[in-house]
């Protein structure tokens, strides 16, 4: 059984330890999903938060919501990326985090997730918390207790 030092560690608020919205990749809900595909191609992520032009979190494109959307019956439809919207293709369906949350709240949610997108009181975007990050403090907290 692993013993970390108390609760210190998962009490630990995540603020200091996220990737802050200007150093990560996004889209506006309007864009196209031409323009969202391109991105996620440059960039080499499979997910990217969607912003409104307030910069507030709306919810998450990747490649595989837009080659869904893309796909007939019998070819890509690769037209319908200049007309639609990353709106109407993009997931709700997923979970955010407070800037005030700490260590144990983040843990619980990235069992499931590869990265969360952290949210102000009025769900300003404030950046990423990575499992990557997580499990390199675990780790440091593990082997230097």
């Amino acid at each position: 059984m692993i013993s970390l030092s108390g609760k210190e560690f998962l009490e630990t608020n995540i603020k200091e330890f996220i990737i802050p919205s200007e150093k990560v990749a996004h889209v506006q809900a309007g864009n196209s999903l031409e323009h969202a595909l391109l991105l996620l191609t440059k960039s080499g992520y499979s997910a990217i938060p969607v912003l409104d032009p307030k910069y507030r979190f709306q919810g998450l494109i990747s490649s595989s919501l837009i080659t869904d959307a893309v796909l007939g019956l019998e070819r890509f439809e690769f037209e319908k990326l200049e007309t639609m919207r990353v709106e109407e293709v993009m997931t709700k369906d997923f979970p955010t985090i407070s800037i005030h949350a700490d260590f144990k709240k983040a843990i619980e949610l990235l069992i499931d997730h590869p990265f969360l997108c952290v949210v102000s009181d009025e769900d300003y975007f404030e950046g990423i918390m990575t499992r990557r990050v997580m499990l390199k403090q675990l780790r440091k907290n593990i082997y230097h207790s």
